[in-house]
């Protein structure tokens, strides 16, 4: 995983965050705030693509976009989201950064279908590749590689098939997928018989 792409911009005398009236439109960013704010609501992917589209961020074909997601508000149109890629409920893609003698920002690439997994979050300047697998309440830190599966905080690269890409039960541990008699490992939810077994936690 390489680097972030960021263009650094001086402070002031007071921290950036504190003044950003003087670095972007207030008006701009007030209609941006509204229109992204609505789509954290609006069930209707659609319709959230035609207005992220008119914020200036590059929204390919069927991108889906859940709940409660959020685009940068200040500069949105750095943002480009490729075909059938899924954002999932609670995700936070940004385009800036605000530290106290300095401020950043960076477009932020995310490839076609590119799964981005609820309350991730993506920095400014990052590259994540076509068929790329974000997991849930990761912070992407770092471009990510196509067809890559990263967890944690910060994203890290881990190989498909491993426990983090299992599920976790309720007290944290991995869920191992149970060994009948003879060892053989079988599907959760499936009785040794072949049939349906009840609910369990997975």
């Amino acid at each position: 995983m390489s680097g972030r792409r960021l263009q650094v911009h001086p402070g002031g005398p007071v921290n950036p965050m504190a003044g950003w009236t003087r670095l972007v439109n207030p008006w701009r960013a007030a209609l941006n705030f509204l229109v992204l704010y609505l789509c954290r609501f609006l069930p209707w992917v659609g319709v959230k693509r035609f207005l992220y589209r008119c914020l200036g961020m590059r929204v390919g074909r069927d991108v889906a976009v859940g709940l409660g997601a959020m685009f940068d508000i200040f500069f949105p149109h750095l943002i480009t989201l490729g075909d059938n890629c899924v954002i999932g409920y609670n995700a936070t893609i940004l385009a800036h950064e605000f530290l106290v003698r300095e401020w950043r920002t960076g477009p932020v690439e995310v490839g076609r279908d590119v799964l981005i997994g609820a309350n991730a979050t993506v920095l400014p300047g990052v590259r994540i590749g076509d068929g790329a697998v974000v997991g849930a309440g990761a912070v992407v830190t770092r471009d990510v590689p196509p067809g890559a599966f990263v967890v944690g905080v910060p994203a890290r690269v881990v190989p498909r098939g491993t426990p983090a890409e299992r599920p976790v039960v309720m007290d944290g541990t991995v869920a191992e997928a149970p060994v009948v008699p003879g060892g053989a490992a079988r599907e959760p939810g499936v009785a040794p018989d072949g049939g349906q077994e009840p609910d369990e936690v997975w």
